[in-house]
């Protein structure tokens, strides 16, 4: 009986031994779970400031874009008003080249009457 109750407790204690090495092996893997995940969530912080940089710059390319917009359509109603002026300009310029074709004409029609008279 007392042989008996030796195995008994040379058995226990290896198995608290046995269990005491799975206890350091699952605390060592709970340590290197909770570094790796430090550093999964340092790498996730870096992202969110990296998406935040841009959309922030997103944000500001969307305003600069409706300000060229805003300003191509001053340029677009400018050059519209000038080729129109311009229009108006050839008008004119053929209007006066027609008159003074007719002019010239007239000159020519009195000049020679008025040597002859």
């Amino acid at each position: 009986l007392h042989r008996q109750a030796e195995q008994t407790c040379r058995q226990l204690v290896r198995t608290q031994e046995e269990h005491e090495r799975l206890l350091q092996a699952a605390v060592k893997q709970a340590e290197g779970l909770e570094h790796n995940l430090r550093s999964a969530e340092a790498v996730l912080a870096e992202k969110v400031a990296q998406l935040e940089d841009v959309q922030a710059q997103l944000s500001r390319n969307k305003l600069l874009i409706e300000d060229l917009r805003e300003e191509n359509r001053g340029f677009s109603m400018s050059l519209q008003a000038a080729e129109l002026k311009q229009k108006s300009t050839e008008e004119k310029n053929q209007l006066l080249e027609e008159q003074a074709s007719a002019l010239k004409q007239l000159v020519g029609k009195i000049t020679p009457a008025s040597l002859s008279g």
